[in-house]
């Protein structure tokens, strides 16, 4: 037959979830939730409290992060992880029950930190989180009894020692008891030489720990013998023969006092059952080894390698305690100094990092002349040849893949401004002028002439209608200037004539040598021009038919002929227009053919006029010639 949970056989009473023997779950409540608040400063930030009186205690971390869980008592005593000191996972004792702290440390882990215990507790409980990165979320869940909860049975033969409600209490005390003994232990433990503990106030400052209350050991005599008929006769009596065995043998232990049957007269031990039984005394518990247990180090797990390749380190705490009253306790480091100190770093490498590979070389430079760029290929490479993400090798030391490349000084160009608008007589025969400056050009791909010597015109003729004059040298007004900023210049038409009584006649000039002839021409500056945009001529046409395009550069030059920025970018002539958008036709002749890809790049450098470029491009410098000649349908 089977046990129940009252310990009596045959019973069919099981534990519900609220603990309770035979219950039906209606005598308690689970309380749950999570805490996601978004938190600002560091420090410990209180995260839910935790009633007296709870069971069933788990608080888990939603996943794995850099914060800390920690635990206090209402009254402020710390429990775990307070002042500012990381406790390694374990158990410790808070509130009457027992918390299981665990901190998964595997790398591959996402799991969070968590507290969990079975309770009850006996006071209320706040739990903080030391807050260092976002808070990834807690889940905390508790049980409490409620107003109609049966209370948890204990069987009337419960034996002293084991547990009441869910604690270990020594013999006939209840678990309050229980508690007023531990701290009246731990008065005479401090009396007596025990370790001390370190305080907030302590330079480092680690919390107490409390575990359960200490079950003594009861000597094995104390086991109810088989009822035989009692044999009362004052010539027997109990005596105590000795002492058990001391529970610990430092750090203050427990032992009980050990009564045996003997003759009054002889002192000779005799069967139990000649002693009457309601006279034999209760053992009652006495201390014995109360030295302080050595000091020792404590050693806590590894953290994780700092680095996921190479090499990396690793930490550890490492804590100097003593067990006193059956408790671990922190204590100053000196009460360690007969021990070596186990290392509390060391370096660890979990596999061999990625390194940098120049997979290709550089390419050509991405312009013909002038300053451009370059570049290759360049990847992140395991150790066991598969490409990976660039973050699995160190940035620092990533080779360029990309650089600039100096091509040499681009051909130069005739830059020109746009004609002026003025002529430069108002009657007759004038001029009208533009700027002319020869330039590096750093902008068409296409081939442009060098300025050579063939310096485009400065001036072109205007007529703006006939005049009339008289006989001798006449000099008419000055024209305007030529420009209407910068050095320019102003003309003005001098001519002999015959003055007539209402008109004049135009002689030739020598009719008028014998007379000093005036200036017909006078330089002229009427304000500083500032900044004026210039462009090269037009390239020769990418392509000779069905839509090719041609380019020029433009610039912004000042009054010295500087690159400037002052220009108005609305006046910006164009840099790139399309040109020859006629299809393109047959060729006449068969034989007439281009024998390479780029015979354009021959007709813009006037190359057909050589026997071998001909030939070698005959279809391209065929139809050049064509079009020159007057035939614009050859392709």
């Amino acid at each position: 037959q089977s046990i129940g949970c009252d310990d009596y056989l045959g019973s069919d009473k099981v534990v519900d979830k609220c603990g309770v023997c035979g219950g039906d779950n209606t005598g308690c409540q689970v309380v749950s939730g999570v805490f996601k608040h978004a938190l600002t400063s560091l420090g410990y930030h209180r995260v839910v409290e935790i009633p007296q009186g709870a069971t069933k205690i788990n608080i888990t971390e939603m996943y794995k992060s850099n914060n800390y869980l920690a635990l206090r008592s209402r009254s402020g005593r710390s429990i775990i992880n307070g002042n500012w000191a990381i406790d390694r996972p374990g158990k410790y004792e808070g509130g009457g029950t027992m918390f299981t702290y665990k901190r998964p440390n595997e790398i591959s882990s996402t799991a969070g930190e968590s507290f969990l215990a079975e309770g009850p507790t006996n006071e209320i409980l706040d739990v903080y989180m030391i807050h260092q990165q976002p808070n990834p979320g807690v889940h905390y869940e508790y049980v409490i009894m409620g107003t109609n909860a049966i209370s948890p049975q204990v069987p009337p033969h419960r034996r002293p020692g084991e547990p009441f409600n869910g604690q270990l209490v020594p013999d006939g005390r209840s678990p309050e008891e229980g508690e007023e003994k531990e701290e009246t232990e731990e008065r005479e433990a401090m009396r007596s030489g025990a370790p001390e503990v370190l305080t907030s106030g302590s330079a480092q400052a680690f919390p107490v720990r409390h575990p359960h209350a200490f079950a003594p050991h009861r000597p094995d005599n104390l086991v109810p013998a088989a009822p035989q008929p009692p044999r009362r006769s004052r010539d027997h009596n109990w005596k105590q023969l000795g002492t058990t065995e001391c529970s610990t043998s430092c750090g203050k232990g427990s032992q009980f006092p050990i009564f045996r049957c003997v003759h009054r007269n002889t002192h000779e031990e005799v069967p139990e059952s000649y002693c009457d039984s309601s006279m034999k005394p209760t053992p009652e518990e006495e201390p014995c080894n109360i030295f302080p247990c050595p000091a020792f180090w404590d050693i806590g797990e590894w953290s994780e390698c700092s680095k996921t390749c190479g090499l990396g380190m690793q930490h550890r705490q490492v804590l100097c305690r003593q067990v006193y009253a059956n408790r671990s306790l922190t204590v100053q480091p000196y009460r360690c100094q007969h021990l070596e100190k186990p290392e509390t770093t060391s370096t660890c490498q979990l596999k061999i990092c990625s390194e940098w590979q120049i997979r290709t070389d550089w390419t050509s430079c991405s312009v013909p002349c002038g300053v451009g760029q370059r570049t290759r290929d360049v990847k992140c490479v395991s150790n066991i040849g598969d490409v990976v993400d660039d973050e699995e090798c160190n940035m620092k030391l990533r080779p360029n893949d990309i650089e600039n490349c100096d091509m040499g000084p681009c051909a130069k160009s005739w830059f020109l401004t746009e004609w002026g608008d003025r002529c430069s007589a108002e009657c007759g025969a004038g001029v009208r002028t533009r700027s002319v400056v020869c330039m590096t050009n750093h902008v068409s791909s296409l081939p442009l002439e060098g300025c050579g010597n063939n310096r485009p015109a400065e001036a072109t003729p205007c007529d703006n209608g006939p005049c009339t004059g008289k006989v001798e040298w006449f000099a008419g007004s000055w024209s305007q200037c030529s420009i209407e900023c910068g050095s320019g210049t102003q003309q003005r038409e001098v001519i002999c004539v015959r003055k007539n009584v209402d008109t004049f006649e135009v002689l030739d000039p020598y009719e008028c040598s014998f007379l000093e002839r005036p200036p017909s021409q006078q330089s002229c500056h009427l304000k500083p021009c500032g900044a004026k945009w210039f462009n090269t001529e037009w390239s020769m046409c990418s392509k000779s038919c069905q839509g090719g395009f041609r380019v020029r550069e433009v610039r912004c030059l000042s009054d010295d002929m500087t690159l400037s920025n002052l220009c108005d970018p609305q006046l910006k002539p164009e840099e790139k227009e399309s040109c020859n958008p006629q299809d393109c036709v047959p060729e006449v002749d068969e034989n007439c053919k281009d024998r390479y890809y780029n015979c354009n790049v021959v007709v813009q450098a006037r190359l057909c006029v050589y026997n071998y470029y001909r030939t070698a491009c005959c279809a391209s410098c065929t139809r050049v010639a064509n079009r020159r000649a007057g035939f614009p349908g050859s392709r």
